[in-house]
């Protein structure tokens, strides 16, 4: 006999504790979809995360027996805050059993809502086992992060929510909501909201979103059983979830509509989205269905669609930011990443740039080679993808051979950064490397005013930028001067008026790149 899930979300007690959270439009993202896309802003739950919910269900209804001896969960992340403070207002003894590699800001964050912390094991699987047997030892009642029927209908109660948000702000003229996007790990969150909303509204789509690496429950509906999976990407770890749950299989696979997947550079992109929208950081999970709610729009080439998509969490690393700006640009498809052979002869430079033109230069990477050619490693500001390819193919018409590195995860993780290396050859003909860090104002043709300023005798041997969101560009830039113009390379240095500093003599240059 399956639960009735539309009474048992109805009457779930969370109100005590979580809040009826905002459904807010989202103007920019809307604009760019061609779509009104509304954000379920759990990201402002007292935890920052939706899973207050359904802990608060589970243990608000347990018997006083079971209250007094306490609860016991397994997490490293959101649902261990959601059980401490959930057992913190009820006024029971809460053990949360954290991996070892657990970092402290978290095992503070949970120690601070009241919970007893344990560390054990080197995994989310180990700490999972040692809470199994401490629950039978010590008589503690488990409290799952997914797979239990009351933590799925407190997590119903966002389904709930939303329609009823939605039915007072719509229009007669307004379409009705189109689907609802909702993250999946485990499950828990997109079986509770199909749940209440194929009970009370079904022609609303409910679309679950997984990242490409941790898919279970995709390959579990298409396998028609649940599937472990051996590994799981972490960069998303709230949904970094190896094997779903049973009880949230049965309901996925029975009312969700379709699963769409988004990889890294997608959900960077939606955090950045949601951030020039609300001012607020979603966690990557937390970000997972907006990525999605886009992804599925534009394949499905949606127009006026009303989406609902779960912003689902914002416990975030701060040093994960430098991450996510980093991606975010190539995951919105607004910067594409070249590599452009050129020719290796005064002038070469000059002539590129002004090739590309209007395009906004990210990021420009050079070491000299050899005498022929140049390999630069270069990023350039796009509106979308097509327009990327059209670049690639205006310079291979002009004679520079080009590839197209933005979707190259090699090319973005490492080799951005390893570009470089000796080059003693740079001293060939007599002309010394002159090594100089420069700060170029950050505005369009600044490299450009560089270039026409200096001489057209001089060679750039060496070029490193790139865009960081700072009122000024960092560049260091080495260039062949022969011993004679040494005068006039000073009177260059004057009219350019950039601020800079001779690393000529620096010994990390003369170590990694002299």
């Amino acid at each position: 006999m399956f639960p009735d899930y539309l009474q048992k979300i109805l009457t779930a007690q969370v109100y005590d504790l979580a809040l009826e959270t905002d459904l807010d439009f989202a103007p920019n993202l809307s604009a760019r979809s061609g779509n009104n896309i509304h954000l379920k802003r759990e990201d402002m739950q007292p935890v920052f995360s939706f899973k207050l919910r359904g802990a608060y269900n589970k243990i608000a209804r347990l018997p006083r027996e079971k209250l007094k001896r306490g609860v016991i969960c397994a997490s490293a992340g959101n649902h261990a805050q959601g059980v401490a403070m959930s057992a913190a207002r009820i006024g029971c003894r809460a053990v949360i059993v954290m991996p070892v590699t657990t970092p402290a800001i978290k095992v503070d964050a949970v120690k601070k809502r009241g919970g007893e912390v344990l560390l054990s094991g080197e995994s989310y699987d180990e700490a999972h086992a040692h809470a199994l047997r401490l629950e039978k030892a010590e008589k503690l009642t488990f409290v799952h992060p997914f797979d239990d029927p009351d933590v799925i209908a407190g997590q119903g109660t966002i389904g709930m929510e939303i329609l009823r948000q939605y039915s007072r702000r719509a229009s007669p003229g307004n379409s009705g909501i189109h689907a609802v996007f909702v993250a999946i790990g485990g499950g828990g969150l997109a079986a509770g909201v199909a749940a209440y909303i194929k009970a009370v509204r079904p022609d609303i789509k409910v679309i679950g979103v997984e990242t490409f690496d941790a898919d279970a429950m995709r390959q579990s509906i298409a396998a028609g059983k649940r599937i472990r999976l051996p590994q799981v990407g972490l960069f998303a770890d709230g949904t970094a979830v190896q094997l779903v749950g049973e009880e949230t299989f049965r309901l996925c696979r029975e009312l969700l509509d379709d699963i769409v997947l988004a990889d890294t550079d997608a959900i960077c992109a939606a955090i950045k989205d949601v951030f020039e929208d609300t001012r607020s950081i979603l966690e990557p999970s937390g970000a997972l269905a907006i990525a999605g709610a886009k992804e599925y729009a534009a394949r499905h080439k949606l127009r006026d669609k009303a989406l609902v998509a779960v912003a689902s969490g914002a416990n975030t690393n701060f040093d994960r930011l430098r991450f996510v700006a980093e991606r975010a640009e190539i995951g919105e498809q607004r910067e594409a990443v070249l590599a452009v052979t050129l020719p290796e002869q005064p002038g070469a430079y000059k002539k590129f740039v002004s090739l590309i033109g209007r395009h906004n230069i990210t990021e420009f990477n050079y070491r000299y080679h050899q005498r022929r050619e140049a390999h630069v490693y270069v990023g350039l500001q796009v509106a979308s993808r097509a327009e990327s390819s059209k670049l690639v193919e205006m310079l291979k018409k002009r004679g520079y051979p080009t590839l197209d590195l933005s979707e190259d995860e090699t090319a973005k993780l490492h080799v951005r950064h390893m570009v470089g290396g000796h080059a003693p050859q740079v001293r060939d003909g007599g002309m010394r490397e002159l090594v100089y860090r420069f700060e170029f104002p950050e505005r369009p043709g600044a490299l450009m005013n560089f270039l026409n300023q200096m001489s057209a005798d001089w060679n750039i041997s060496l070029f490193h930028y790139r865009n960081h969101g700072a009122d000024t560009g960092r560049v260091l830039v080495g260039m062949q001067v022969p011993p004679t113009d040494m005068d006039e390379f000073r009177a260059f240095l004057q009219k350019l008026g950039y601020r800079c500093w001779n690393e000529s003599e620096n010994p990390v240059y003369r170590l990694f790149l002299g």
